[in-house]
């Protein structure tokens, strides 16, 4: 089957490497454009555009979906199907081109966590499960008939960045997987359950700062969920704080305001009280600092008991 790829982030390119490695042929790779970044604000290729010129794909990076030029290219490639992976919403007048229709996978067990953040959503909501599903791509987001779904347990202390790989690593054989069974005829789509829907949007910055009011275990969930990816974080003497671990401190339970550093020890962490129980940071990154675990910063940053992390 030949297959025209859609994606642009590293989740994405780990599947496109899976494809190209069956027996499945891409047609074509799109993505998004190049975007400035860094200092120099140099444009910077997407990870799915690096892999596909070095593995010799043609790449189409339209500014626009519904452009005439892009859609009549489209065409002229004439793929069996597109295979769709952390990407824009496709319109219909594109998604509805080829003969097979257009498959995407998404990083939850569909119908829960519908839209851009499932990955942080299920995280931050503190699941103990998740996993990849195929789906048909139809004009309401998220929505189409399921095709082939893999479960996938959360570790306790599993962050975004530790779980991500992971699902995208399993993605990848389930896209395979999907493709294989669709060209044998052998699957039979299923309609999702409304009634089990839960939403996972996009996350802002208003989702990654740090609400000290908030219970221990929301906010190490909230880290869990960010870290990695938009990053949570607090202010500390009008420094941006990032942190990237944090676990429970129950010993310290009825101890301090919210946000109030309960102690700051290089071996127990940099304890802060909560609305409801009291948390160990243990891995941060100050503004103007490298990453670090906690022991590495208290020894270049003075934090002592008393010191207020605040919302700005």
């Amino acid at each position: 089957m030949r297959f025209l790829f859609f994606g642009t982030p590293g989740f994405a390119r780990v599947v496109l490497e899976r494809l190209l490695a069956s027996r499945h042929q891409a047609a074509a790779v799109v993505t998004a454009p190049d975007k400035p970044s860094g200092r120099g604000r140099r444009l910077k290729m997407s990870e799915v555009k690096e892999y596909a010129l070095a593995n010799g794909l043609e790449v189409l990076q339209p500014k626009k979906l519904k452009d005439a030029g892009f859609l009549e290219g489209v065409k002229e490639i004439d793929a069996d199907l597109f295979a769709v992976v952390a990407f824009r919403i496709l319109p219909e007048k594109l998604y509805s081109l080829p003969r097979w229709g257009a498959i995407n996978l998404h990083a939850s067990l569909l119908p829960r966590f519908r839209g851009a953040a499932p990955i942080e959503r299920a995280l931050m909501a503190g699941a103990t499960t998740t996993g990849v599903t195929t789906f048909q791509i139809t004009k309401k987001v998220d929505t189409g008939d399921l095709l082939l779904a893999r479960e996938v347990p959360i570790g306790e202390n599993e962050t975004y960045e530790e779980l991500c790989p992971r699902l995208a690593d399993i993605g990848a054989d389930l896209l395979a997987e999907t493709l294989d069974c669709l060209e044998a005829g052998t699957l039979v789509a299923q309609p999702q359950n409304p009634a089990d829907a839960s939403p996972a949007p996009k996350i802002t910055t208003a989702d990654s700062l740090i609400d000290w009011e908030r219970s221990a275990e929301t906010i190490i969930n909230q880290v869990r969920g960010l870290a990695g990816s938009a990053d949570a974080y607090t202010w500390l003497g009008g420094r941006r704080l990032k942190v990237y671990r944090a676990v429970r401190r129950p010993q310290d339970n009825g101890v301090g305001a919210p946000g109030e550093v309960v102690r700051a020890e290089r071996r127990e962490g940099l304890i802060v009280a909560t609305g409801n129980g009291a948390v160990s940071l243990r891995e941060v990154r100050l503004e103007g600092k490298k990453r670090m675990m906690i022991d590495a910063f208290l020894n270049g940053v003075k934090v002592t008991a008393g010191t207020k992390l605040t919302a700005s």
